[in-house]
């Protein structure tokens, strides 16, 4: 596990709130009051990731405002990053102000005073997101640039935000998974694609490390094939047209990223995959195997037949039989690798009950 799950709930009632003020004070002081401090509810798990700390957080309406006597006492030096996924939150930040909302991304400077709190706060409604702290250090991009995005939203619906958010998400619903000897390696991807993301706002790639740059393209590769695994036509040189690169190049970077895989074989692993979970999943149990083999790309029954068999051991007929029998096996967790969630979908985990 890539860090540890902190619950009020694990706590008397009388000291939950407290207990929350005491662990958002780890990163940085600053007030924090609620309307629901007398029955306070949150879920907060710090995962310590390399270069970057990723801590998804889910609770109860609350305000956080640092001071400029507090900056002055004590600043980190660090940049936030938050990737809202559930509620909404208004900030007062850098002579900016407004709110942000689901799959919004908003930077804060821990050097600058801010005041972030829920619109409605007496409301008791869950607001969910996934924070990222990160030394100001780290990133290569020119600090007087990087002002002009503190207190700005970004999106991470589209373009490297949105890769952003999908990496963030699937490392917040996969903790349990993730390795601790892979933690340092994935935070340098997330890392990357932070860097990305603040490049293009700012129009600013030509300050990016060359590795970063083919890092976050390797994983909007990715990203390219799993949206178009249904299309038959998906092969190497449409990805390389695509993504306005050499064939050559294409291939050198999913050498270079991913040791051992081709990507012909990534479309072929990731279709065979996605085509043994549709065959496991009950809902699906009427579809004719030949239309979950067409939906995943496979064009002719006896190619997804061979390949299926060849992968898996098995028929697809003779896996569905198996997987639905009442003696098959339950599902198996999602495994984060290489910046990818293979085997789970990601999306925003669901509102925990109280």
């Amino acid at each position: 596990m890539a860090g540890a799950l902190f619950r009020t709930e694990d706590v008397p009632k009388e000291e939950r709130f407290e207990y929350w003020r005491q662990l958002v004070g780890l990163t940085r002081a600053s007030e924090i009051i609620s309307a629901h401090s007398g029955d306070f509810w949150a879920e907060h798990r710090l995962m310590e990731m390399g270069p970057v700390t990723v801590w998804p957080s889910a609770f109860l309406p609350t305000r956080y405002r640092r001071t400029g006597k507090m900056v002055r006492q004590s600043d980190p030096e660090l940049y936030h990053l938050t990737l809202m996924l559930e509620g909404e939150l208004a900030f007062d930040h850098a002579e900016r102000n407004g709110t942000f909302g689901s799959y919004d991304l908003q930077l804060a400077d821990s050097s600058r005073p801010y005041d972030v709190r829920s619109p409605d706060d007496h409301e008791p409604r869950v607001v969910r997101g996934i924070g990222v702290d990160f030394a100001k250090a780290l990133l290569p991009l020119p600090p007087r640039e990087m002002g002009e995005l503190v207190g700005r939203v970004l999106s991470g619906r589209e373009g490297p935000g949105a890769l952003l958010a999908e990496l963030l998400v699937g490392l917040g619903r996969q903790a349990d998974t993730v390795r601790p000897a892979d933690a340092a390696r994935l935070g340098s991807v997330v890392l990357d694609l932070i860097s990305v993301c603040f490049a293009q706002a700012l129009d600013a790639e030509r300050h990016l490390p060359q590795e970063s740059r083919q890092r976050a393209l390797a994983l909007r590769i990715r990203a390219f094939i799993r949206q178009n695994l249904h299309d038959p036509e998906l092969a190497p040189p449409a990805i390389a047209a695509a993504h306005h690169i050499s064939l050559s190049y294409l291939h050198r970077i999913f050498q270079e990223q991913w040791p051992g895989e081709t990507v012909a074989g990534s479309i072929r692993r990731s279709r065979l995959e996605n085509a043994r979970r549709d065959l496991e999943d009950p809902a699906l149990r009427g579809t004719p195997i030949q239309v979950v083999a067409a939906r995943w790309g496979f064009v002719r029954a006896s190619d997804f037949t061979r390949a299926f068999r060849a992968a898996y051991g098995l028929s697809p007929r003779d896996h569905r039989v198996r997987a639905l029998s009442p003696a098959g096996r339950a599902d198996e967790p999602g495994e984060m690798r290489d910046g990818v969630l293979r085997g789970s979908v990601f999306g925003a985990p669901g509102r925990p009950g109280r």
